[in-house]
């Protein structure tokens, strides 16, 4: 009964209206309204203002919604838990991923854990880093691949690999088989790189800035597959991990030496969050499938 006090509580909360509480969760607005007024009762203090055109939270409703979240967190874990397999006969998982991941290392972790575990249901998301913290605190993630790079305090992280980023180009380039290039000529380069609201760009400005180097950015894309097809087809040249340009037929990795350009990618999960058999084995996986991918 309490579960359900809290569930229409967080629901008022969030619409700030007891109509379109109750029209989300598919109940009548008396029933919604009963159920509320029971909570109150019980706690011995008002949570809602009624009074105006929307409905608002009491101060008495802000301290109690603190709680009434955590609580909801931990049902809903309670209930997963139970429902957990330990032989992974059945279960669902919930993952995201940064995008760069997305052309080379999630490939080869799905085919190995649905090769393995057939009935688990696995939800795939590819969003930026801070969006994916945000889901893991509200336990709408199990496990997130990004970078150790600023994360909150409640993540806990696992190394997972530490990836070099490479001056990537096509056959066409006058580049294409050599092995590295030194940073100084990056400002010679035309260059196409993923836009602002990547991570990746984020650390390719960081590193020019660091060594001095002015790029010639000559466009811009927010989606990798474009960019990785700019590249293939012109005389463009881009930064991007060197385990990329060796996934697809047709690009070369220069390696930028003697400073690198190097970032950790870690496995994600709020911290003291309960783990299940599909997460614990998912974990398992990646960390041997990118150990193979390092080592080539």
């Amino acid at each position: 009964m309490l579960a359900r006090h809290i569930k229409y509580f967080l629901a008022v909360a969030q619409h700030h209206s007891f109509t379109k509480a109750a029209s989300a969760l598919h109940v009548s607005q008396p029933a919604l309204s009963q159920q509320v007024r029971q909570l109150e009762e019980s706690l011995g203090a008002q949570l809602f203002d009624r009074s105006g055109r929307t409905t608002r939270l009491t101060d008495a409703g802000e301290v109690y919604l603190r709680y009434a979240r955590r609580a909801s967190q931990e049902l809903e874990e309670g209930k997963r838990a139970i429902h957990d397999v330990g032989d992974l006969s059945r279960g669902s998982l919930r993952v995201a991923i940064t995008p760069t991941f997305t052309t080379y290392l999630v490939g080869p972790v799905v085919e190995a854990f649905y090769s393995r575990y057939p009935n688990i249901t696995l939800n795939l998301r590819e969003i930026a880093q801070e969006q994916m913290q945000a889901q893991l605190l509200a336990d709408e993630l199990d496990v997130g691949i990004a970078f150790d790079d600023g994360h909150a305090e409640d993540i806990d992280t696992l190394p997972l690999l530490v990836e070099a980023l490479a001056l990537v180009v096509g056959g066409n380039h006058p580049l294409a088989g050599q092995h590295a290039i030194d940073p100084d000529a990056l400002s010679g380069e035309s260059l196409i790189l993923l836009s602002a609201e990547f991570a990746t760009r984020e650390q390719i400005d960081r590193y020019c800035r660091q060594h001095g180097i002015t790029p010639r950015v000559r466009m811009e894309a927010n989606v990798i597959g474009a960019v990785i097809e700019v590249v293939r087809r012109t005389t463009l040249s881009t930064l991007l991990p060197a385990t990329i340009a060796r996934a697809h037929e047709g690009l070369f990795a220069l390696e930028l030496g003697p400073q690198r350009l190097q970032r950790t990618a870690v496995l994600m999960q709020r911290k003291g969050a309960y783990q299940t058999s599909a997460a614990r084995a998912f974990i398992e996986l990646a960390t041997d499938i990118a150990a193979q991918l390092q080592s080539r």
